[in-house]
């Protein structure tokens, strides 16, 4: 802890000598962000030795984490406990404070909801440049319910206390085929509701949408012992298996990282998925966060969109998003971004608010799906960039769910603050933010600042 503290001591420093009229960004070596934001007047706060596990409390089941600490890291130091997080974000590389000031979401979510709602306490640097103990019942309690969703616009996660569930060894896999799109959406809704699937517990519910005559549904459960473990760490791909086989076992390490050897299976756009390039290439490259730089390089030097000018195709446009949907209208969405996107395939991922929080108004108790796509889709003549995310956005909106804020978003200022919650974050923001030394939850997410 004492090391803890002059970390903190460090970024405060830091943050105080940013000059007036530039805005700070954490200075961090991965991101899971796709918002590309113009650097413009931005200043780099170096967030050094903030991304350690500060202990595990094997006791208690909590774990003290500072705020750059990656979930890779945290399940290193939890699982010898036989502990694990109650929601584990995909990704390897996703931080405990960008999964707490952003949205994060696993499996385990229809259960456990989403990651902040395992937090019992954090460490904040405030806009004002404070640092404060944020808890569900303090003097700062307003902060430590508003900073879900706000995307470091409140402040920044130095420290956080998370609270821990036990595991087992291993899990076993139950992919359940579907042809019709209603059908599955009820059956996820009972099977989340009663946490059980043909007499058997359920642990981890998500799916997987091919085509509208094919999807499946992924129900898993802890097991003590496995009569074999299958490993996508190397030639075999995950997200194929579920087409492939009906049941399967993984260590539960495994388990939570199956998703980021393929990213999930955006793999495929970098032909990693080529048995012969996949057999080339070393399995320290087959990550997420080394796929999210190539991205960022191409975006950069618009190697893609040279490419297809070369080729004569059409313009691509980018569309990466997460959404919930009420689960009664996922049947609505699925039909909906078949017809007018046709990107698949498409990640299922139900999850459940146990209370309301703030900025991101999902009604406790009420089971949403979230829809996770992420690729390029060329645009009809005529189009221009954003044709299709807006939409999704207006689809979205019409369906009564809402948007993650990590990639791009065009809502207009007043729809979007009537979604996101305006009446609740501007009283936050002037508490502990008043010279606006951060950009406001707009600026940022929206107008990409």
């Amino acid at each position: 802890m004492s090391t803890h503290q002059r970390a903190v001591e460090q970024i405060r420093q830091s943050y105080a000598d940013i000059p007036g009229g530039a805005a700070p960004r954490l200075a961090k070596s991965t991101s899971n962000l796709f918002r590309f934001r113009d650097q413009g007047r931005t200043a780099k706060l170096s967030a050094r030795d903030l991304d350690q596990v500060i202990s595990v409390d094997p006791e208690t089941m909590t774990a003290e984490v500072q705020g750059m600490t990656t979930y890779e890291h945290l399940v290193d130091a939890t699982l010898p406990h036989g502990l694990m997080p109650y929601v584990v974000p995909q990704l390897k590389t996703i931080t405990l404070g960008g999964a707490v000031t952003g949205l994060g979401i696993e499996s385990t979510s229809f259960r456990d909801g989403l990651p902040h709602e395992s937090v019992e306490e954090l460490e904040i640097l405030t806009g004002d440049g404070r640092v404060v103990v944020a808890r569900e019942d303090n003097e700062h309690s307003e902060l430590f319910r508003s900073f879900p969703n706000s995307y470091g616009t409140l402040g920044y996660a130095l420290r956080i206390r998370i609270r821990l569930r036990e595991v087992q060894p291993y899990v076993h896999l139950t992919h359940v085929r579907f042809t019709d799109a209603g059908k599955c959406m009820l059956a996820m809704q009972e099977i989340c509701d009663t946490m059980v699937h043909d007499g058997e517990s359920v642990d981890f519910v998500d799916g997987v949408f091919f085509t509208p005559g094919e999807m499946y549904l992924t129900l898993g459960r802890f097991a003590d012992r496995a009569p074999y473990v299958s490993d996508y760490t190397g030639m075999r791909i995950y997200y194929q298996s579920i087409r492939r086989r009906s049941r399967d076992w993984l260590t539960v390490r495994d388990y939570l990282w199956r998703w980021d050897t393929d990213w999930f299976w955006c793999s495929r756009a970098f032909g990693v998925q080529q048995p012969m390039i996949r057999s080339l290439m070393p399995r320290r490259y087959m990550r997420s966060d080394v796929y999210r730089r190539l991205v960022a390089l191409d975006r950069k030097h618009g190697l893609t969109a040279r490419v297809d000018r070369w080729r004569d195709q059409p313009v691509q446009e980018s569309v990466i998003q997460d959404v919930e949907v009420p689960v009664e209208r996922g049947a609505e969405f699925l039909d909906f971004f078949h017809d007018k996107v046709g990107m698949t395939p498409v990640w299922m991922c139900p999850l459940r608010a146990g209370s309301r929080w703030p900025l991101y108004p999902l009604e406790p108790g009420k089971l949403y799906v979230n829809f996770g796509f992420w690729g390029m889709v060329p645009l009809p003549r005529g189009q221009f960039d954003g044709y299709y995310n807006r939409l999704i956005e207006r689809s979205v909106h019409e369906l009564d769910g809402h948007k993650s804020l990590y990639s791009t978003s065009f809502y207009a200022p007043e729809q979007f603050w009537q979604l996101y919650n305006g009446e609740a974050y501007w009283p936050v923001k002037r508490e502990y933010d008043p010279n606006g030394r951060l950009l406001d939850l707009y600026e940022k997410c929206v107008r990409g600042r």
